[in-house]
């Protein structure tokens, strides 16, 4: 059914379908190290860890993504007088990457953080995880919630205020029509790799994510080799590869760039308003699109989030969740004095 509607509906909708599954991404200009990828899915590159990880390598780095902390006060002087917009990822960003997804818990400083922030600024969180597991996570009702890697957008109650081009109240689902198979694939991927210990797929509704973290060295190539043999022939969906994730994703020129353009659309900001700052905060190579996005604009701050190098668009950094903590705190009393 889907691939019978697939042509009407990326007529509608303005969408491409990539006919392939490689990802237009930047070229990768250091050595290609990153052992979790070593299949090269999707030839997706940003994000990757370069080698080896030394101190002396990360202080080189900070020169080119200097600390978004310790450049705070010149960071702000460029946002004096503008519209700040905040933009979060959710894992690795407001939570510290865990061995079970489901305990991913963000931490009530963290939740009080995010809730200041939301005070003063437009606040979007960005995740791959599905809206509704998002949401149930962070338990804030002021700030807006893009799951699924922006395929599927809610804005907060007193933020609604009619229906969207496809009649969603308050909401946006460009891949709607691909939810049948999606849950047929879901079912397949159940099945293909039951066997594999420490394997667990997460429904993220508009996307599937297949995470080994728990998954033996051993066993990463024959897990990868399964779920790719299932994408393969089905040139409606892609693959992709996050932080020890697999994810099977509608193939439609959609990602957390265009999310970030469409919430700025929706908040009532021009995508090219010079008096508009997009701030954007995250640490996958899911978030490079949305790093790209405000590199394009030459206006704002794509601010990577990351311990060690890692080859990025993004001009700043922090740390750790930790960091970024500090960050929305300082950012948010910025704005009150």
């Amino acid at each position: 059914m889907v691939k019978r509607n697939l042509a009407k509906f990326n007529k509608t909708m303005g969408f491409q379908i990539s006919h392939s599954n490689r990802q237009k991404r930047k070229p990768f200009l250091g050595p290609e190290t990153d052992h979790d990828n070593d299949d090269g899915i999707n030839g997706s590159v940003i994000g990757r860890l370069l080698s080896p990880p030394d101190v002396a390598g990360y202080a080189s780095w900070l020169l080119k993504h200097p600390s978004a902390w310790s450049s705070f006060d010149s960071v702000m002087k460029e946002a004096k007088g503008k519209k700040v917009v905040v933009f979060l990822d959710y894992d690795g960003t407001l939570s510290p990457i865990v061995e079970d997804p489901d305990k991913a818990f963000m931490s009530a400083e963290m939740r009080a953080a995010v809730r200041e922030v939301a005070k003063y600024f437009p606040t979007s969180i960005i995740s791959g995880r599905s809206r509704d597991k998002v949401k149930e996570f962070v338990q804030l009702n002021d700030v807006y919630y893009a799951g699924s890697h922006g395929m599927d957008i809610m804005a907060p109650p007193r933020a609604v205020k009619s229906c969207d081009k496809k009649g969603n109240e308050g909401g946006f689902q460009p891949a709607k029509l691909f939810l049948p198979a999606i849950q047929e694939i879901s079912l397949e991927l159940e099945d293909k790799i039951r066997e594999i210990q420490g394997a667990r797929i997460e429904d993220n509704r508009f996307c599937i994510s297949v995470h080994y973290r728990q998954v033996p060295p051993k066993d990463h190539r024959i897990l990868k080799e399964k779920v790719k043999s299932l994408v393969e022939n089905r040139p409606e969906f892609r693959l992709t590869e996050g932080k020890m994730v697999l994810e099977v994703r509608p193939s439609i020129e959609w990602n957390k760039g265009d999310a970030l353009n469409y919430l700025l659309n929706t908040l009532g900001f021009s995508n090219h308003a010079k008096d508009v700052l997009p701030l954007y905060i995250g640490d996958d190579r899911t978030d490079e699109d949305a790093f790209k996005v405000i590199a394009a604009r030459r206006e704002g701050f794509p601010i990577i989030v990351s311990s060690i190098p890692k080859d990025t668009i993004a001009w700043y950094s922090l740390r750790d969740p930790s960091e970024v903590l500090a960050f929305l705190l300082r950012l948010a009393k910025w704005k009150k004095s």
